[in-house]
């Protein structure tokens, strides 16, 4: 090993433990930011000494290091302006299109190690650069349509295919089993790489369709793993100690939030993995609940707020599609100024990816400590003189206490025990379960139907002219 590959090493090394140390900042909505800053510091370090790596050695030709450079520009220049001009709404899209990036980058890089050289790589190379096709092309595929659905360009709903079971079987095996005759016969590689490439991106394919909307931010965990863990692969197969240890550290938190987001809607992972949350029913949900809903006004709910002791807010997607954060924190700020007590509770699977809520909130001021997850708020609901409800739906529905129900035994906000309930909804449509919500036919409920952004700013403005 020269001079060069040795400082390389520890700088890769160190750029490896900023990745850590910005992980660990991102437990905390608090440092997050800082968590953030310090991982992407540590990456321009590692790209900075790949950089000198390459011109101290030396390269084949500058018309490769045109191109790589070229290829930098771009994507930096993309990524950046995606970034800046997405809105919040449409952030998880952007999050599954990165990682469609990330797992076909991997897969590439991969194959590259498999078919550049002109030896016969050596076991190990074909083993780890093998996985690093395999699992990065089922990645590319896949988040390509998780993107598709959270978009709407594909259908949200679980998409049924004839014989699914037997296509995915089959794509499962003859991919494997090109992975073993790629290791077994590595002087066809070339046919074998590409054989185990095509049936990945397939089964890609075959996995995500038929998993429906509402469990697409598991997907999105999921998929972001299989990421880390390509990357993971392609490292191994380069002796890159950045790309295992930053692989590996996606790889295990993917895996570890996904089982978590599962947890949260009491469902095993493997049952959101093989698709289908509410595309099958009862005859109870196609019946619905007793009653009718009863509406308010605007005017209505702001003479029950400003009389208020303790206000839940209660956000969901609705919240973000409407776009309606700063209105929400704007009512949040003028009720603590006349002395009310205001929190936020926020449900793990609420939103479209995991801490859609919080990220939302947090662009606009909410305090930190006014978010409180779901099993410290659950309690204080009964205490509550009104939780408004904007947007969310199934994790509200208190169905999920019955069994027989798509949500039966998902943990769900509390907000029917408040003393009165206030619900912002825009239609009389259902969830992305398929169901009636519960919540909204119960007696101490009033729906208040209409666009998130214009009801909160109606209900400040009534707030105001009370207090004036």
């Amino acid at each position: 090993m020269s001079n060069i590959d040795i400082v390389a090493w520890f700088v890769y090394l160190l750029a490896s433990v900023m990745f850590v140390i910005g992980l660990h900042f991102m437990n905390s909505p608090k440092t997050a930011r800082k968590g953030n800053r310090i991982s992407a510091e540590g990456m321009v370090l590692a790209v900075v000494m790949a950089f000198v790596h390459l011109f101290v050695v030396g390269f084949i030709s500058s018309t490769a290091v045109i191109v790589l450079v070229a290829g930098i520009l771009v994507g930096g220049f993309a990524g950046v302006y995606s970034a800046k001009k997405v809105k919040m709404t449409d952030m998880p899209q952007l999050v599954s299109v990165f990682n469609t990036v990330g797992g076909g980058a991997a897969a590439l890089v991969a194959l590259n190690d498999i078919l550049a050289s002109s030896s016969t790589p050596g076991s190990v190379v074909l083993v780890t650069a093998g996985l690093g096709v395999l699992i990065g092309s089922v990645t590319f595929t896949g988040s390509l349509v998780a993107a598709g659905k959270l978009q709407g360009v594909i259908p949200g709903k679980p998409i049924s295919l004839p014989l699914k079971n037997l296509w995915s079987l089959l794509c499962v095996l003859l991919a494997v089993a090109s992975f073993v005759m790629l290791i077994i016969q590595p002087e066809r590689r070339l046919l074998w790489s590409l054989l185990t490439a095509l049936l990945a991106l397939i089964y890609g394919l075959l996995f995500v369709f038929p998993i429906g909307g509402a469990d697409m931010p598991v997907v999105i965990s999921v998929l972001n793993a299989c990421t880390g863990t390509a990357v993971a692969m392609s490292g191994l197969a380069i002796d890159n100690v950045a790309l295992i240890i930053a692989g590996a550290l996606v790889g295990a938190a993917g895996v570890t939030l996904s089982v978590l987001m599962a947890k949260a809607m009491n469902r095993p992972l493997s049952s959101v993995l093989l698709g289908g949350f509410g595309d099958t029913g009862t005859a109870g949900d196609a019946e619905g609940p007793e009653g009718t809903m009863k509406e308010t006004t605007a005017d209505d709910v702001a003479v029950q707020l400003a009389y208020a002791e303790k206000v839940i807010f209660t956000p969901g997607f609705g919240l973000a599609q409407a776009q309606a954060q700063r209105e929400l924190a704007d009512l949040g700020e003028l009720l603590k100024a006349k002395g009310i007590e205001v929190l936020y509770a926020i449900h793990p699977v609420a939103g479209r990816m995991p801490g859609h809520m919080n990220v939302l909130l947090a662009e606009a001021n909410v305090p930190y400590e006014e978010l409180v997850d779901l099993d410290e708020i659950n309690p204080q609901f009964p205490t509550a003189s009104i939780s408004l409800v904007v947007g969310a739906n199934d994790v509200t529905n208190p169905a999920a206490r019955k069994a027989g129900t798509a949500v039966s035994g998902m943990p769900i906000l509390d907000v029917d025990k408040a003393q009165n309930v206030v619900v912002i909804k825009r239609g009389r449509g259902k969830g992305y379960a398929g169901i009636e919500n519960e919540l909204y036919f119960n007696d101490n409920t009033q729906m208040l139907f209409g666009d998130a952004k214009a009801e909160l700013q109606a209900i400040i403005a009534a707030v105001k002219e009370l207090s004036s």
